[in-house]
Order: C-alpha cells, then structure tokens, then sequence
C-alpha cells in the first residue's frame, strides 16, 4: 500500500514541502511534488509550484503559510494520490537544533516540550519549525509527526572536540558543548559521494562544505562526522550571509553595550539578545557589502569593487583554513573534498579559488569541468579522476534525506495504535 510523506523545511522566512510516496514493498521514497512559499517577513508573500509562482495575500505566519501549501496540494489535480489532507502517514520535520536528540523522533507532546525547551540554543531557528509542527498537528491530525535533528549527524564527534573549556558542571547542567549542523546535509552527500566512488560509506573519509547563506564544513572519517565547523549554534565557523562566523568572544561587548538586552525582535516564543540578533542577522557579507546574494558579490568583486572583494576574500580565506585544519584531523587520507549548498553548486569562481589555495594538499581543478558542470547529483570537477584527493560538487537534498530515512524507518516511527 502505498504512502505519502512530507518534507518540511521551515525557515524564518519561507516553508518548503516536498511530497513523496513509498510502500511497504518499496521503502525507496519517489518525489511526487514540491511547493515553496517565500517571503513570510518581506511580503509579498509567493506560492511556487513547479514553473508557476503566485502571489498570496494575508499570509504572515508559519500556521498561515502550511495552510495555504496543504490547500494547494490537495487541489493539485495532477496530484490524485493527496486529495485530502489525511492522506498524508508521516510529516517529516527539519529541526535545526536537537540537543541530545540523535536519531529520527516521532514527535509526541513530551518530545514537542523538550524541543521547545532547546529553543533558547538556537532561537532564530527552532521556533518556526515548531509552529509548522503545530499546524501539522491542527489540519493532519493522524498523520505522523517525526522531527529530523540537524545536529544528528554530529552525534559522533569525540569529546574533546564537542567540550569547551569552560566550568563543566556548569556546561553539562546547561547542554553548553558543541553541536553541529546541516546534519541532514552530510548524510545525503556521504551517501551520495560514497556511491559515486563507488566506496563502502564506512570506508568514506572526506572533507564536506555546505556553503550557502548559512555555511560550514566537516571532516567525515568512516562516513561519520568527527568535526565541523559549527558549535553550541549555527553562529560559529564560517560566515554566511548575514552570520559574523568566528569572532573574539568579547567582541559584541565592544560592539555593542546593549548585547544583552533583549532584541527588538525578541517575544515570548523566542527570546534573542542584542548579540544573537547583531552576530546573526546583521553581520556576514550583507554587513561588509549590503547585500546577502553572494553571487552578486562575487561578480562586484571581479569589477574591482573593493567591499565585495574583501568580503569574497574573508569567505576563502576561512573556508581555506578549515580545509586545511580538517585534512590533519583526517591523517591526509581523503577521498574528496566535496561542494555543496547554493554557493558550493553555483559558485564557479569561488570554487576555483579555494581549490587553489589548498593545492598544496593535493587537489586540483579542471577548469573546464569546473566551469561547465555536467548533470548529475555528484560530479567531478577535479583533474584527479580517480584515488583519491577528487574534487568533487554535489547537489545536496535535505528533503529526499528525510524521506529516506523515515520510510526506511516507517515501522518504528509510526504513530502507535
């Protein structure tokens, strides 16, 4: 019999659902759909489906914009399998951060507490998708909740690497460790890469950037994650978009006297400091050049302009460090280093940037397969084509990834009878 799931994927200003299907017979999940709405806290709000986009008035909150996907699915007439929403078994929720949490969860009303409760370590992230786990629950009331940890996938990093050297009755009370993210990214681009090399993913080691408005890199040994580049929040490592990445702690002090204090932004679902706000949503290259769109500031960088050169330069110069720290961790054994993200999958120049400066490890670049990317959901942009040190960009699907893992998972994680 077959089944429908949904991929959800909330962010602060969008929620994106893939629909897909498996059975009991076939537990591969086959994409059926996909339904983006935009623009949540900059209307107008849009509705894209496939080629078509439109435009959506009095939509404003998570529990609106999930109202209004389900509608539309559900009126799809080239959708004949969710004609109601009771069609759907399972909703499959991405939650950016999950504390302890390191597997799949069926979401029950002790599981949704504790969640909330892990909001104050990751408030600009948590909260919205709790609200589409609420909604969910109000228009899908059988259906399957199940929440998707991003920082899963980290749940193996060693200890000395996860401790901050800070009073450790007071970090344990607190959960004050490092965690990690874009769990659910990795784990598709293990998977994806370790069949492309046609390798056993516990023989897999690579180096792994997810380079987009949020972006991080990880050192994966065996196929599991032994380091990345964020911590106790998204906020540390690399920069993004509008996140400073790695700063002197006492910076925001400096920055600001009022780091402290509760954000104009801050409410009682979610409660963000001056700091968080600042180190979050007003930093990265939106602060050095005005804009979040790192493709329009690689292409001022190469008219000369001397901000979005500098901001360009920031970026490789820390994920060139990284790289570089990740190939000791891993011995100097990698099988590839790995693009991906928007910017991993788009960035042409910046690619060839950070190959460069690290081809002193052994990678190199084809500038023709670098410029000229084949198809494919793995693609090899090196000289290298075979061994190891490839370089490789991978098109990441954290959707698919959720699907897999529940309907591989389906039996233990369905609603009890």
């Amino acid at each position: 019999m077959s089944q429908i799931i949904l991929s959800i994927n909330a962010g602060s200003s969008s929620v994106k659902v893939s629909v897909y299907t498996f059975s009991d017979s076939d537990a591969t999940p086959k994409s059926i759909a996909s339904v983006s709405l935009s623009g949540l806290t900059s209307p107008p709000t849009k509705l894209t489906s496939g080629k078509d986009t439109k435009t959506l008035e009095n939509i404003a909150t998570p529990n609106e914009a999930f109202s209004a996907i389900l509608s539309h699915l559900t009126s799809d007439s080239s959708l004949p399998q969710l004609k109601d929403p009771s069609d759907v078994s399972f909703a499959c929720h991405r939650i950016v951060h999950g504390g302890g949490y390191s597997a799949p969860t069926r979401i029950d009303s002790d599981t949704y507490y504790h969640l909330e409760a892990l909001s104050d370590l990751a408030p600009l992230h948590n909260a919205g998708a709790l609200e589409i786990v609420k909604a969910v629950h109000a228009f899908i009331p059988k259906c399957t909740n199940v929440a998707f940890f991003d920082s899963a996938f980290h749940s193996t990093i060693p200890e000395p690497v996860r401790t901050y050297m800070i009073d450790p009755a007071k970090a344990k009370k607190t959960g004050l460790r490092k965690y990690g993210f874009h769990g659910l990214s990795y784990a598709f681009i293990t998977r994806a890469v370790a069949a492309h090399l046609q390798k056993p993913i516990e023989e897999t080691n690579l180096i792994a950037l997810h380079l987009g408005s949020g972006a991080s890199c990880c050192a994966i040994k065996g196929g599991k994650s032994i380091d990345t580049t964020m911590g106790l929040t998204p906020l540390s490592g690399l920069p993004g978009a509008t996140r400073s990445g790695d700063v002197d702690p006492s910076l925001i002090f400096h920055f600001t006297h009022d780091a402290s204090k509760p954000s104009p932004g801050s409410s009682e679902a979610m409660h963000v400091t001056q700091a968080e706000m600042i180190l979050n949503k007003e930093s990265g290259w939106k602060a050095l050049t005005g804009t979040t769109d790192f493709g329009e500031v690689s292409k001022r960088a190469e008219k000369g302009d001397e901000s979005a050169k500098l901001a360009f330069e920031v970026f490789v110069d820390r994920v060139m460090g990284f790289v570089g720290s990740y190939y000791v961790k891993l011995g100097g054994t990698v099988d590839a280093l790995v693009f991906a993200g928007g910017i991993g999958e788009h960035g042409v120049h910046f690619r060839e940037e950070v190959v460069a400066r690290v081809g002193c490890l052994g990678f190199e670049i084809d500038r023709g397969a670098n410029e000229q990317l084949q198809d494919g959901e793995v693609v090899d942009i090196g000289k290298q084509k075979d061994g190891d040190r490839r370089v490789l960009v991978c098109q990441t699907d954290e959707q698919t990834e959720m699907a897999r893992q529940c309907a591989e998972d389906a039996d233990n994680l369905r609603r009890p009878a």
